[in-house]
Formats: structure tokens, C-alpha cells, sequence
């Protein structure tokens, strides 16, 4: 089974771009309403996942007076100074289904990639699991 299939465009997922500040992805990922979203570099490579802890965690670590914390000190980080590497795994478009499930159980999403490692889409969870179930009677 070919897992484009299951593929949701890039054109239709939020991501960030690794360029973006921590107030730019904040905002960004506040307004899709998402946990996690994929992030992208100036050519459009997969570079990993960014979440709300990630946000959280780097937070708190750069700043010792929260009190002292707003938006504005925010503008001057970037994104890819919170990105933990190698986190989220990204699959090709050509990835056994067997390992887009592995992959799937461990996270909501999977980013899918080209062969140059440039970010087309996502895989999510629930549509592989919406597949199975319409398809083999669950």
C-alpha cells in the first residue's frame, strides 16, 4: 500500500519555518490549535517537530524571573534553537506501511519527505486508523 494514500499535503498542514522566532511559532501554533507541528528550513527540508513543551521547556530554561518574561524578549530566538534532533522521524513517500505504523504509534503525526528531504506532508494517526477501520470491518 502506497502511503500517499494517506499524505495531507503540505499546502494544508501547519508548519513552522526553523528561521521563525519563538514568538512567531507561539502565535503560529496558538492559532492552528495544534499540539505539535512539523518544522521546515529555508529550503523547505524537514528539520524536526516543535511542540507546546518545547516552547515551555526552553521558556523556562532561558529565564530565570519569569516575572521579568514577555513576548517582546521573545522575538530574538529563533525556532531552532528549541528543536530537539532526531525526535520525530520523518518517512518517505515510498516508506513501508508497516514502518509508517511503527512510527505512528509513537507519535499524532509522521512529516513525510521527498528523497531530497524536502517536507511534502503529513501521515496522521487517526486517518491510518480511519482507514483500517472502514476497510477491514474492526
Amino acid at each position: 500500500m502506497n502511503i500517499a494514500l494517506f499524505l495531507q499535503p503540505k499546502a494544508e498542514v501547519t508548519y513552522l519555518r526553523d528561521d521563525m522566532t519563538i514568538r512567531q511559532g507561539l502565535e503560529k501554533l496558538r492559532r492552528s490549535g495544534f499540539t505539535a507541528v512539523p518544522v521546515i528550513d529555508a529550503e523547505d527540508r524537514y528539520v524536526g517537530v516543535c511542540s507546546e513543551g518545547d516552547f515551555l521547556w526552553n521558556i523556562l530554561e532561558r529565564n530565570d524571573n519569569l516575572a521579568d518574561m514577555t513576548m517582546k524578549n521573545l522575538e530574538y530566538m529563533p525556532v531552532r534553537g528549541i528543536l530537539q534532533g532526531g525526535k520525530v522521524q520523518a518517512a518517505c513517500i515510498d516508506t513501508a506501511m508497516e514502518t509508517l505504523i511503527e512510527r505512528a504509534m509513537k507519535q499524532n503525526f509522521v512529516p513525510v519527505v521527498d528523497d531530497r528531504n524536502v517536507f511534502i506532508g503529513i501521515v496522521t494517526r487517526s486517518d491510518i486508523i480511519k482507514y483500517f477501520v472502514a476497510h477491514h470491518k474492526i
